[in-house]
C-alpha cells in the first residue's frame, strides 16, 4: 500500500441499470451484483485500497438506497454482533470484520443522468485534488494502479486511459506518439486496443464537463483526445467487465475456484 496515495479521490460510475444481466439480478443495482457473496463494487474498491487509495466517491443513480444502505450498514451485514433493543446504544460487534480504512461518499446522481454529468455532479466532492482516479463499477482486473498513476505523471497530459485488448465489443483507441488520437465509443471490432475503463485525470478535466452534459465517453473524451490531452497506458494482464450473465457466472466460477486474477489484495 502507498500511503502516498490516500488523498487521491477514486470516483467510481455506479449508475447502471444492467439491463444485460438481468439473470443475476433485476432488483439490484449493477455494481450491486455480487462475485463471492460480496458486491463487484466492493471488489474495486479493494483493489484501489491495496494501492493506497482510501477516498471513494461514489456516482449513484438506479436504485441508489440500496448502494447507500449497504455501506451505512457495512459492518452489521459482515460482523456478528450484539444489541439491546430497549435502548439507544450502539451494537456490540465481536470482531474487527468491516473496518476498512474507507472515505465513501454516496452522491444521488440522478437515475437517467448521463456519465459525463454524473462526473460534473460530483465534482464539488473532489475538493482540492489536483488529481483524481475514476472507473466504472461494473469491470475488474488486476491492474497496476501504481503503474498507472506513474504512467500520468511521466507523459504529463491532462488523462490517461487505461488501454486493454478487446475481448468484445469495446470502443477501440487509437494511438500516435504516446497520445490516444481516436476514442471511437463502441465499434464493432475485436483487435487493436480498447478503453479498460481505468482513468487518472488531473483537476482541469473537470473544465471538460462542466456543462453538466453529455457521455463521458463521446463528449469529455473525445474534447480531451482532440486536445492530444489524453494519454495512456497499456495493460496485458486479466481484465473483465461483468456485463452479460455469462461473464458474472465466469466471474464468480473464478471467485469460487480461488483462482480470481483481480484479488491482488
Amino acid at each position: 500500500m502507498n500511503p502516498d496515495n490516500r488523498d487521491i479521490p477514486v470516483v467510481i460510475l455506479c449508475g447502471g441499470f444492467g439491463t444485460r444481466i438481468r439473470e443475476a439480478s433485476e432488483s439490484l443495482p449493477k455494481p450491486m451484483i455480487t462475485i463471492g457473496g460480496r458486491p463487484i463494487l466492493w471488489h474495486i474498491m479493494k483493489t484501489y485500497h491495496h494501492f493506497g487509495h482510501r477516498r471513494f466517491v461514489l456516482c449513484l443513480g438506479y436504485k441508489a438506497n440500496i448502494i447507500k444502505d449497504y455501506f451505512l450498514r457495512y459492518r452489521e451485514h459482515l460482523s456478528d454482533f450484539t444489541v439491546e433493543l430497549n435502548n439507544d446504544d450502539a451494537p456490540t460487534f465481536h470482531s474487527r470484520v468491516g473496518t476498512e480504512d474507507w472515505e465513501i461518499t454516496c452522491a444521488d446522481t440522478g437515475v437517467e443522468t448521463l456519465t459525463g454529468s454524473r462526473l460534473a455532479k460530483v465534482s464539488r466532492y473532489l475538493e482540492d485534488a489536483e488529481t483524481f482516479m475514476l472507473t466504472y463499477g461494473d469491470g475488474v482486473a488486476d491492474i497496476d494502479l501504481a503503474a498507472l498513476l506513474q504512467a500520468h505523471r511521466d507523459h504529463g497530459r491532462v488523462g490517461t486511459v487505461t488501454a486493454v485488448h478487446p475481448t468484445s465489443r469495446f470502443g477501440e483507441l487509437q494511438v500516435e506518439d504516446g497520445a490516444i488520437v481516436d476514442f471511437a465509443e463502441k465499434p464493432m471490432l475485436n483487435k487493436g486496443l480498447v478503453n479498460g475503463g481505468y482513468f487518472v485525470f488531473q483537476r482541469s478535466f473537470l473544465d471538460y464537463v462542466n456543462d453538466g452534459s453529455g457521455m463521458l465517453e463521446s463528449d469529455a473524451l473525445q474534447k480531451l483526445t482532440n486536445d492530444r490531452q489524453l494519454g495512456y497506458n497499456i495493460h496485458e494482464g486479466f481484465w473483465r467487465g461483468m456485463d452479460t450473465y455469462r461473464e458474472f457466472v465466469e466471474l464468480n466460477g473464478l471467485w469460487d475456484s480461488g483462482d480470481a486474477p483481480w484479488k491482488v489484495w
